[in-house]
């Protein structure tokens, strides 16, 4: 059946057996991925995936169903399993379906030309990355992770108040890891590149980056273990904000989760350190028009010179406290319940350059790469204690890589603690964005 036309139906349908207010979520997920091995493909995956998730006002109380089927059958299951939900709760929430916003933005974030990008294209370019990574220098023994992925998505929104929206998306990732060899050492180094642009992929650059990052980590050294001045370079502190971005949302600082509850207005962070959650942001593959609930999206300020402006909100929580929502209803997918969730967070840049962050430290750390991190974290404390990797830096120059390290410290105090922030803002799959950032300090541990 046509997704309008069921659409229609169901709407049309849970009106009769006494929906108050009913929505109806579409979305569809297509995917591509292959990996390489020593020039060969290792696997080979497509997907598709998709379904329609409903909700709707039954006897005061919010109900939701979900099925992958769209079809005359389905109708009936949404309503029945939509009703049985709504009967099984104790209190109406107070949730309800938007009516629709005043004007939402028509910023396109699909390429046709991406779509049109063969799959043996696709295959030629990443077995041609692998191939260049492994002729960088003698020391790459071999690519033990090589690979393309890409994915597309629609969404489509609609309701009994006369909302209707949709919006699609697409984009490309590559991924290499290489491994460098110096008589008994061994070190791994990557590159990784989004984009929706295939013709900007430059496979001599990707692996240069890879073997580069591989061969500079070998010669590791100790250092010894106390506070040291950081630079967290742009990807190591992006994983950093991701891992604390529900400190952030306001479901979580209603439910005590969060210590950021009651701070709007006050300074949380330094003076040079702002926030910035853009739907829109070109650098990034993420994002959409409308949220969860049909609000339109926008660029968010969230941080501003070290001061809280405001939480992420879906509607629910922005009731609670009086505000609007920010935009941020999220559906991990048609089969999810409302929560908050950014778009594309990001630590906005500065003027410096990594290098120019670097001499000023007499001695310090670079730190490259972070691990362990789900359960390294506490986003209730803001304590973290997690494995890294990275280089000792003297005299404001890098002097060695660093044999593996533990880097313990709390975000709340990071944020504090930031010096000055770099100009090189890249994003890391997921939506989370950060340039290079130098800290006052953390502890470090050398193993």
């Amino acid at each position: 059946m046509d997704i309008q036309l069921f659409q229609e139906e169901l709407l049309k349908k849970a009106q009769d057996v006494g929906f108050h207010e009913a929505e109806v979520y579409y979305e569809k997920s297509n995917s591509f991925q292959v990996k390489i091995f020593e020039g060969e493909i290792d696997s080979y995956e497509t997907s598709e995936e998709g379904g329609v998730g409903f909700r709707g006002l039954y006897n005061g109380k919010m109900g939701y169903a979900y099925t992958e089927k769209i079809d005359d059958d389905s109708i009936s299951f949404l309503i029945e399993g939509a009703k049985a939900n709504a009967d099984a709760l104790d209190e109406d929430d107070g949730t309800d379906i938007f009516g629709g916003s005043e004007h939402y933005s028509e910023h396109s974030r699909y390429s046709d030309e991406l779509a049109n990008v063969s799959i043996p294209e696709k295959i030629a370019f990443i077995k041609e990355v692998e191939k260049k990574t492994l002729a960088y220098d003698p020391r790459i023994v071999s690519v033990n992770y090589c690979v393309l992925q890409d994915f597309s998505q629609d969404r489509v929104l609609t309701n009994n108040k006369g909302l209707s929206l949709q919006d699609k998306t697409n984009g490309l990732i590559v991924f290499i890891y290489a491994v460098a060899k110096d008589g008994e050492e061994m070190k791994t180094g990557g590159a990784v590149r989004l984009t929706r642009d295939f013709n900007s992929l430059d496979a001599d650059e990707i692996a240069n980056e890879a073997g580069k990052e591989a061969i500079s980590s070998l010669g590791e050294k100790s250092i010894p273990s106390r506070k040291y001045p950081i630079i967290m370079r742009h990807d190591a502190s992006a994983s950093l904000l991701a891992a604390f971005t529900p400190i952030f949302s306001a479901e979580e600082a209603q439910k005590g989760q969060s210590l950021l509850k009651d701070k709007i207005g006050e300074e949380i962070g330094a003076k040079n350190f702002s926030l910035v959650d853009d739907p829109f942001h070109p650098e990034a593959l993420l994002g959409r028009n409308f949220d969860g609930e049909g609000v339109a999206t926008k660029k968010t300020i969230i941080i501003s010179d070290g001061t809280l402006k405001t939480l992420l909100h879906n509607r629910k929580t922005a009731k609670k406290e009086g505000v609007d929502s920010t935009g941020h209803a999220s559906k991990a997918s048609y089969k999810s319940t409302l929560s908050v969730a950014p778009d594309n967070l990001y630590i906005a840049p500065g003027v410096d350059s990594q290098e120019e962050l670097m001499s000023t430290i007499e001695e310090g750390v670079l730190i490259t790469d972070l691990s362990g991190l789900h359960s390294g974290t506490s986003t209730i404390s803001g304590d973290f204690s997690v494995a890294a990797s990275g280089f000792y830096i003297k005299d404001g120059k890098i002097a060695s890589p660093v044999k593996q390290m533990t880097i313990a410290g709390n975000f709340y105090d990071y944020m504090n603690g930031i010096v000055s922030v770099g100009s090189d803002l890249k994003f890391v799959p997921g939506g989370y964005g950060s340039p290079s950032v130098k800290v006052k300090e953390l502890s470090v541990t050398v193993d």
